[in-house]
Parts: C-alpha cells; structure tokens; sequence
C-alpha cells in the first residue's frame, strides 16, 4: 500500500514514518508539511492510504479530504479528540488516532485500511467536458439582452439586485444571486462567497482567501474554498 503522511510538524511526521516502517505492506512515498502540495501530488499520482494531521495553518485536514474528489483512504492523526465523531461523516476516513500514536493501536489502525480497501476499491472517475457555447438573457429597462455565458467574468449581489460583469460590460439587473446561481452551469461558475459568484475559469490568482479575475479581488469564504481548491486543475 502506498502512502503518504501530511503533517506541519517535522518530529509528528517522523513518528508515523516510523510506525509505517515497521508494517511490511506499508511504503512512504512522500511526506508534505501542507495540505496543497500534498493535493497537488495527488492530482498526478494515485495513493491508498494519507496519514493526515488536522490541524495545519491555512488548510485543515478536513478541508483537505472536502477539496478531493475521489479521495483515497485517510487516516486522521491528532492531539484533538473533538473532531472524532464528525469525521466520520466523511467515506474517505476510515480511521482516527489521538496523539501520541502506540504500535498497538496503529497495528488495528493497518487492519481497518485493509479491510477498507479490500471492501471498497478505488475507482477512477473522469468528467466530461462541457463545451462553452451558451447563451443568458438578462432582463434591463424592459429589454432582453443575450450574454454568452464564457463572457461572464463575475456576479456580485448588491441588494435586491445583482451586477454581472462581463469580459466588456457591467449590468445591473434586478434579481438575487440564488436565482442566476441556478442558471450558470456548474462546469463553468462557482460560488465563492455569500455575495459573489465567479467564472472560475477566469481566475488569474489566488493569494490567502481571495481570487484575481482581471482586476477584480474577490473574498473566498471558508466554507466555499474546498470545492474551489478541488475544481482547479493544481500542478
């Protein structure tokens, strides 16, 4: 079984590395002292199990396992008890050790990823893609006017209204951002914010919890970055 260990703290990393040294169907491909890089090598290498810490600055464990798609298995290792029951909401996790970690435990550990891989094999999923070619009507003072939907760079709502702003123009159209959210699709548009949705194909730069698109910086929630992290393409 190949896996990786994910974890800010140099000695917590050595620790696990150590455990898994000593399961003969273990091997360490690589340790990461971050969650993005770590999904970044995942976006190019397949991996059964990820020893994962959960708290780690910027990016949590937990963010970590929602920003993947098709996760392998996880194995949480904490000092933190609290997040025991909730991770367990989550079908990637198979496993929860509180710090410091035992032979012992980490032995029953092994046997539960087995188990789990044996049960559930990984499957490979790929999306199809959507070509760009749809077209949006926004009603303005009475008239219809036809925006291609690739054009659209953001919408922002301000109000009972929303501002569209396009790659040329800015509409200020009476509406709420819920009812345009149904209207986007979903392999082009993103909602980032309570108040903004994005064309995430658009997106220059991502720094701390905002995007660039073109000149425009846009907050990121918390509760939104996940699925932003998991939809781009990270090399």
């Amino acid at each position: 079984m190949n896996c990786i260990i994910i974890d800010d703290e140099a000695a917590a990393r050595a620790i696990v590395n150590q455990l898994c040294s000593k399961v003969p169907e273990l091997d360490v491909i690589e340790e990461f002292d971050n969650a993005i890089d770590a999904i970044k090598f995942l976006n190019q290498q397949e991996i059964d199990v990820v020893f994962l810490d959960i708290h780690m600055p910027g990016f949590s464990g937990i963010d970590f396992v929602q920003t993947l798609k098709n996760p392998p298995k996880v194995v949480l290792t904490t000092s933190d008890t609290d997040f025991a029951i909730a991770s367990y909401e989550y079908e990637a996790i198979v496993d929860y050790l509180v710090k410091p970690i035992t032979s012992e435990r980490f032995e029953k550990c092994i046997t539960k990823v087995k188990n789990s891989l044996t049960q559930q094999p990984k499957v490979s999923v790929t999306e199809a893609s959507s070509e760009i070619g749809e077209d949006l009507y926004i009603n303005i003072d009475r008239r219809l006017i036809k925006l291609k939907l690739g054009e659209i760079l953001m919408v922002e709502a301000k109000g009972d209204y929303i501002d569209i702003k396009t790659e040329k123009e800015e509409y200020h159209v009476h509406t709420t951002l819920k009812k345009i959210k149904e209207k986007l699709p979903d392999h082009l548009f993103l909602q980032i914010h309570r108040s903004y949705i994005i064309n995430f194909t658009k997106i220059i730069d991502i720094e701390d919890n905002s995007v660039l698109i073109e000149k425009n910086v846009i907050p990121i929630s918390r509760s939104n970055r996940p699925e932003l992290m998991r939809r781009l393409n990270l090399l």
